[in-house]
C-alpha cells in the first residue's frame, strides 16, 4: 500500500494525437504537445553531425538497457519531441508515431515522449511523484506490464496505476455507469462502463478519427486543385510597407513524411475552423449551391470551402462517403465493414445486458478532439432518437466547454488520482518488487 496524499500524482494520457500531462487535483493538463516524434537517423548523414545546437528536446539514445525487437529507433537515431522541436524543419527528418491503432509499437518513443513530459515540460523528478497513466481499452496485458517496468525501472516511480480511457471520462462527468463515445485523433471508440469498470465484450471501434478526416479534406481540396503549402516551404518579404510578396523556398532533404506531418498540422486547423456536421444526411444535390466559406491559408492565398464542410464531418455517420473523394481509394476497400457512429453506439448497446440498456441510452457521453466538432452531439441525438427503440429515452451529453471535452480522459485521471479514497489503490514499487510486473493486472483491473 502507498500512501502518497502529500505530494500530488502527475496524470498523462497519451492519445493517438496528443499527449496530456500534469498534476492531479487541477483542471487542465500542463502540458500538451503532439505524440509524434521527429527521428534523425545518424547512419543516413553520418559525419555531418548535429547542425542545430537544440538537443534539448533530443534525448541520445544509446543509454536505454532495455532491448526490444519492436524498437526500431534504437541506437544511432536522434529522436525530437515536443511541438517546437518539430516545428522547426531539418534534413532526413522522419515523422514518426509510437502508435498503431492506439497500441503502442515503439517503446523507444514512448520513453522518449515521458521523458519530454517529465524534464522538459513539467520539471518534475518522476522518483518523487506517484503516476497516473491513461490508457486504451484494447490494451494487452503485455503492454501494462512493459509500462509498469519501465516507470518503475527507468524512472523508478514511488507508485503507479494504470485507468481506462473510457473510465476516466466516465468520472469527469461525475458518472460511473455510462456509454463513452471517443472521437480521437486515431480512431473512434464506443465503450460501455457500468459502475467504473469498462465492458470489454461490448466496445465498438472504428478508424475514423480526426487525422482520417483531415486526410479526406487533403485529398478533397487536393482534387479541386489546391495544394497546402507547408510553413517552412515559402517565406514573405515586404516589398512595400503593408505589401507582402511570397518567396519560394526549396528544400531538397526535406522528407515525405515532414512534409506530410506540415500539411496537416494547415489542414487540420482549416477542419476546425470550417468544418460542422450537416443536420441530416449529407446529400451532393442539396449541399451544392451552398454559400463558400473563405479560408486564409498561411502563404496567403485564400480558398472558398464550399460543399466539403459538411462532407467531411459526415463521414463519421456515413462511411462510404470515402468513395467519392478522389485518392482515397485505397480505404474504398474496408469502407463497407465500417458503420457509422449511430449504428456503432446501438450495436454496442445490444451487447450489453438488457438490464442496463435504458441507463446506457440516457448517458451517452461525448469526448475527444474530433468530438469538439459543431452540431455533433445534435446529429448524433437525431440519429439516435430514429434508430433507437421507442422505450429508451436518448440523452447525449457533451461538456460545452471544448477544453473539457478534448481532456476529459485528463481530467478525470486528475480527480481521480487526488481523491483521498484512492489512495490505497496505488500499485507501489514494493508491491512491483515482491509480486513482479504481472501483479498489475490484479492492482489495476
Amino acid at each position: 500500500m502507498y500512501g502518497g496524499d502529500e505530494v500530488s500524482a502527475i496524470v498523462i494520457d497519451l492519445g493517438s494525437h496528443t499527449c496530456k500531462a500534469g498534476y492531479a487535483g487541477e483542471d487542465a493538463p500542463k502540458a500538451v504537445f503532439p505524440s509524434v516524434v521527429g527521428a534523425i537517423d545518424q547512419m543516413d548523414i553520418d559525419g555531418t553531425g548535429d547542425a542545430d545546437g537544440n538537443s534539448g528536446a533530443s534525448a541520445d539514445l544509446q543509454n536505454n538497457a532495455k532491448n526490444n525487437d519492436s524498437d526500431n529507433t534504437k541506437g544511432k537515431c536522434k529522436l525530437y519531441v515536443g511541438s517546437q522541436s518539430l516545428g522547426y524543419r531539418r534534413d532526413h527528418m522522419e515523422v514518426l508515431s509510437p502508435l498503431k491503432n492506439g497500441v503502442v509499437v515503439d517503446w523507444n518513443i514512448v520513453d522518449n515522449i515521458w521523458d519530454h513530459a517529465f524534464r522538459e515540460c513539467l520539471l518534475v523528478d518522476p522518483k518523487e511523484r506517484p503516476m497516473l497513466l491513461a490508457e486504451q481499452c484494447s490494451n494487452t496485458q503485455e503492454q501494462r506490464e512493459r509500462a509498469a517496468e519501465l516507470m518503475f525501472e527507468k524512472y523508478n516511480v514511488p507508485a503507479l496505476f494504470l485507468a481506462k480511457n473510457a473510465v476516466l471520462t466516465s468520472f469527469a462527468s461525475g458518472r460511473a455507469t455510462s456509454l463513452v463515445v471517443d472521437s480521437g485523433g486515431g480512431s473512434t471508440t464506443v465503450v460501455p462502463v457500468l459502475d467504473g469498470y469498462v465492458l470489454q465484450k461490448a466496445v465498438t471501434t472504428s478508424p475514423i478519427g480526426g487525422e482520417f478526416l483531415t486526410d479526406c479534406l487533403m485529398k478533397s481540396l487536393e482534387g479541386k486543385g489546391i495544394t497546402i503549402r507547408p510553413r517552412y516551404s515559402f517565406k514573405k518579404k515586404e516589398i512595400r510597407p503593408g505589401n507582402l510578396q511570397t518567396v519560394d523556398l526549396d528544400f531538397p532533404h526535406t522528407t515525405e513524411s515532414y512534409k506530410l506531418y506540415s500539411q496537416r498540422v494547415i489542414a487540420t486547423d482549416i477542419k476546425e475552423c470550417v468544418c460542422r456536421t450537416p443536420d441530416s444526411p449529407y446529400d451532393e444535390s442539396a449541399y451544392s449551391n451552398i454559400p463558400m466559406t473563405p479560408y486564409e491559408l498561411p502563404d496567403g492565398q485564400i480558398i472558398e470551402v464550399g460543399s466539403d464542410r459538411f462532407k467531411i464531418p459526415d463521414i463519421l455517420f456515413n462511411p462510404s462517403l470515402v468513395q467519392t473523394i478522389p485518392g482515397m481509394e485505397s480505404f474504398a476497400e474496408i469502407a463497407p465493414s465500417i458503420r457509422g457512429l449511430p449504428k456503432m453506439i446501438i450495436e454496442s448497446i445490444n451487447k450489453c445486458d438488457v438490464d442496463i440498456r435504458r441507463e446506457l441510452f440516457s448517458t451517452i457521453l461525448l469526448t475527444g478532439g474530433t468530438a469538439s466538432m459543431q452540431q455533433l452531439k445534435e446529429r448524433i441525438e437525431k440519429d439516435l432518437l430514429e434508430e433507437s427503440p421507442q422505450a429508451a429515452r436518448v440523452k447525449v451529453f457533451a461538456s460545452g466547454n471544448v477544453t473539457e471535452r478534448r481532456f476529459s480522459v485528463w481530467i478525470g485521471g486528475s480527480i481521480l488520482a487526488s481523491l483521498g479514497s484512492f489512495q490505497q489503490m496505488w500499485f507501489s514499487k514494493s508491491e512491483y518488487e515482491e509480486q513482479g510486473a504481472s501483479y498489475i493486472q490484479r492492482k489495476c483491473p
